[in-house]
């Protein structure tokens, strides 16, 4: 199939974009890597009236490690944090999930921002940020906020970007020698949409793990910490953790498998990666 019309305009700040957002009709898309973007669009599952270009827009790219926190601008492609010793040492879960994104031509072109922002809720990013308590940074016709992760995602591809909000940058607590991260999931063939997976973090304290935080992906609507399971691990009981799922998580069926089976999935993952939380960073 191919889009329905649209009109394109290449944002030439961001100031630009946001005023561009504002057309009346307010049928208006922000075009990053364009990687789920486009496949939307030749679907007609998304036919805006307007395409606004952000690739012009400077400022929105780059890694940088600011006050004990790693700062990822929106407009950083897949490949570039998947090749920075920056995003290797400060942040080890967005290293660990990066290369399990789609395939590599997918990867060179895909941003970071744009997963987030797209929400979709077996992708790997806005797990990994909800584990890692980031922040999403949001400029809008009001100005500049930041929202933490735990509010960030509302629904079915729904966050708390406003109509002409555009995110500009994620940023995660640095890695420190007590941080710990897992990560694992389950997808018919590597580089598709997870039929179940699971992004970790956790504190060593020296007797066992604390802050520790279980996001799940592709069993709901949004990413899903498991708050009992986190409680139950803590307490270092990885059996009660696994059985504690019962109550954190209700997927239902879809075409990728029944939701019993993601709830036995999820269990099994959880296996998994409580190891990886015990090891210590290499």
């Amino acid at each position: 199939m191919k889009p329905a019309p649209f009109a394109y305009a290449k944002a030439k700040s961001l100031d630009h974009a946001i005023e561009l957002l504002g057309r009346p009709d307010g049928e208006a898309r922000l075009l990053a890597g364009g990687q789920s973007l486009m496949a939307t669009l030749n679907m007609r599952l998304s036919a805006p009236k307007l395409l606004i270009d952000l690739n012009g827009v400077s400022g929105l790219d780059g890694i940088a490690l600011k006050n004990s926190a790693l700062e990822i601008g929106a407009l950083t492609r897949h490949v570039q944090a998947e090749h920075s010793d920056l995003v290797a040492k400060h942040a080890p879960l967005i290293y660990l999930a990066l290369p399990h994104i789609g395939h590599a031509a997918i990867r060179n072109r895909g941003t970071l921002g744009g997963s987030i922002a797209f929400a979709d809720p077996a992708a790997e990013l806005p797990a990994c940020l909800l584990a890692m308590a980031g922040e999403i940074d949001i400029a809008g016709p009001t100005g500049k906020r930041t929202v933490q992760a735990d509010d960030f995602f509302k629904g079915l591809f729904e966050t708390a970007l406003g109509p002409q909000d555009v995110l500009t940058a994620i940023r995660i607590p640095a890695a420190t020698a007590q941080t710990r991260v897992g990560f694992a999931e389950f997808a018919r063939r590597h580089g598709d949409y997870a039929m179940v997976g699971l992004a970790a973090s956790a504190r060593a304290d020296g007797k066992g793990l604390t802050d520790i935080r279980l996001a799940y992906f592709g069993v709901g609507a949004t990413p899903l910490r498991a708050k009992k399971a986190e409680a139950a691990l803590a307490g270092g009981d990885i059996d009660a953790a696994v059985a504690a799922l019962a109550q954190d998580l209700d997927p239902s069926d879809d075409v990728q498998s029944t939701g019993a089976t993601k709830k036995h999935l999820a269990g099994v993952l959880l296996r998994r990666v409580a190891k990886q939380l015990a090891e210590p960073r290499s």
